[in-house]
């Protein structure tokens, strides 16, 4: 079986994408898995600037029109057709997998659905009107013709059953897989209490008026406390303003960053923060957890059972300042001498136990085998 991935994009790591982080994650462990696996991007500019990976990529134009498919996937779609392929399209609200969905059908193959968030209450307030005229003429049909709809988080299944009761859902996160041998950079000593965030800069989603007024209001108990803000996107100049009216150095904006350069600033951090609105499964939640950093997440991250589970953080019921402060003052107390060497391992626990692909893997196998066999 060939296991086709379809996004927007190209599945580059090193980009501020975390739906193209996870595709390239999953692919990457299928492939190693001796999984017959491809990522098929649409993109404006097909050019391959982008790391060497262990999985084949292919690139198509995206058209001017955002329903229209570009001549070469159409035809690629076709051929793979009589290859007994799964398709797995990753998002939702992407006019282009309405024609997808559409040739899909009619060639007879079956494909996997993986909203990554889209159907969250809170995404789905923004051009709620918009979305609602979408969601009848093109994304229920999507949905509905899906062999599968994938869900990463409990809050996903609830927004899926909330559209379309009826629909089949198979509810399993991502994996996560860190250096091996020697290369996840160890605590680094230093004398302020830092929290850390990491992640686009996209208020709509990530909260990020709440990152910064609760650490605020942490920060009035702890003047030495920092807050590392690693990341960038739309929002940008919104999160500048917010961080000034904090005292001089309390906030650092420190932009972009990837692999080891990233890492060694996630060691630095005491507490990593993400009180997003709505997400799918959030990465760099786990790539803290990974480097045994407490984490404070929302119930949005779809990562609270794990937190509660493992006991190797707060969890909030939602992004508000208030909560974010309370989260980051229990964390600080509980931190102090042994307590931080205990927290520390019950975070790696859970990402080595929880994420770990190859038990994943099997059941991914399971999932497409299930839609390919009700194609």
């Amino acid at each position: 079986m060939k296991i086709i991935h379809l996004i927007l994009g190209k599945a580059n790591p090193e980009r501020m994408n975390g739906v193209n982080k996870v595709v390239h994650a999953l692919a990457t462990h299928q492939s190693r898995a001796q999984w017959d696996v491809e990522v098929w991007g649409i993109t404006p500019d097909v050019a391959v600037n982008y790391p060497a990976r262990e999985f084949t990529t292919r690139l198509f134009r995206a058209s001017r029109n955002p329903f229209q498919l570009s001549r070469l996937l159409e035809t690629a779609l076709t051929e793979v057709a009589a290859e007994g392929a799964v398709v797995h399209l990753h998002g939702g609200f992407i006019p282009a997998y309405y024609s997808a969905a559409q040739l899909l059908k009619a060639l007879g193959v079956a494909y996997v659905m993986t909203p990554h968030g889209a159907y969250n209450a809170h995404a789905l307030r923004k051009n709620h009107l918009l979305k609602r005229l979408y969601l009848s003429c093109c994304e229920h049909f999507v949905l509905r013709n899906a062999a599968v709809v994938h869900c990463l988080g409990q809050s996903e299944v609830q927004g899926v059953q909330g559209l379309l009761p009826e629909l089949k859902t198979c509810l399993l996160p991502y994996g996560y897989e860190g250096e091996a041998g020697g290369g996840q950079p160890g605590p680094v000593p230093h004398d302020s209490f830092r929290v850390g965030f990491c992640g686009r800069l996209d208020e709509r989603s990530k909260g990020l008026d709440c990152l910064i007024a609760g650490f605020g209001q942490f920060a009035e108990q702890l003047p030495d406390a920092e807050l590392w803000i690693i990341g960038d996107g739309p929002d940008r100049d919104r999160v500048a303003r917010w961080a000034a009216r904090l005292p001089a150095g309390q906030v650092k904006l420190l932009g972009s960053r990837y692999g080891a350069d990233k890492k060694a600033l996630l060691a630095q951090l005491d507490v990593f923060a993400h009180p997003s609105h709505y997400e799918g499964l959030p990465t760099a939640v786990l790539e803290a957890a990974a480097l045994g950093i407490p984490c404070v997440v929302t119930e949005a991250t779809n990562l609270g059972s794990y937190i509660r589970d493992f006991a190797c953080g707060q969890v909030l019921e939602a992004a508000q300042p208030e909560q974010l402060a309370a989260g980051l003052h229990r964390l600080h107390e509980q931190c102090g001498g042994t307590g931080q060497l205990e927290f520390r391992q019950r975070c790696r626990t859970m990402v080595a136990t929880a994420f770990a692909w190859p038990t994943l893997l099997l059941n991914y196998r399971l999932m497409y085998d299930r839609a390919y066999h009700a194609a």
